[in-house]
């Protein structure tokens, strides 16, 4: 496998987080190049849950961007929230993964079925969650970089490993700099 498309995924990919975490809508722009990228690089490993999460990813880059610039009330720049229902988007997760890793292991030769699949659900609530400003969204992020950081050191992804490790710390990063955000706005609104 080409490690050069692995190294440029990964660092779009750490641009896009830290984009993300300062509330910066050029977030996305990083984002679509970092997912195009590692759609090839997770094909080439059989990680086929991960190829297929970055080829919605890719779609999801450009509903993230209006979202945030057109999302909020009235039109305006979308406002950070907290989560309202966990246990729906825990359950859902658990559920999709475990049937989604059934077809993975049945149904082709991907490595690792059941702990992609996670990687690629867990990861769409998140990106879902984080696309619509919820705090939440970075404990999402933070399983799924402890998995992926697992997974893509046995695949021999080390790039992608050491990338999932800035992701983490990014991760905790982003808890407490949109909890921080959320806690400014609320404060001004009393």
């Amino acid at each position: 496998m080409d490690t050069t498309l692995e190294i440029f995924g990964a660092v779009f990919g750490f641009l896009a987080v830290y984009f993300t975490i300062k509330q910066n809508i050029i977030c996305w722009y990083f984002g679509l190049i970092q997912v195009i990228l590692y759609c090839f690089v997770f094909y080439a490993a059989k990680l086929y849950s991960d190829m297929i999460l970055h080829v919605i990813y890719i779609f999801l880059q450009g509903f993230g961007w209006y979202n945030w610039k057109y999302g909020g009330s009235n039109k305006s720049e979308l406002r950070v929230t907290l989560l309202t229902n966990a246990i729906f988007w825990i359950g859902l997760t658990i559920l999709a993964s475990v049937l989604l890793g059934y077809t993975m292991q049945t149904k082709t030769d991907a490595s690792y079925p059941y702990e992609d699949a996670f990687i690629m659900v867990a990861s769409l609530v998140a990106q879902y969650l984080m696309i619509k400003k919820v705090v939440a969204s970075w404990i999402f992020w933070i399983v799924v970089d402890v998995v992926g950081i697992t997974i893509y050191s046995y695949k021999g992804l080390y790039f992608t490993a050491v990338l999932y490790v800035l992701f983490l710390i990014m991760a905790i990063m982003g808890y407490w700099e949109w909890k921080k955000a959320y806690n400014e706005e609320f404060a001004h609104e009393k």
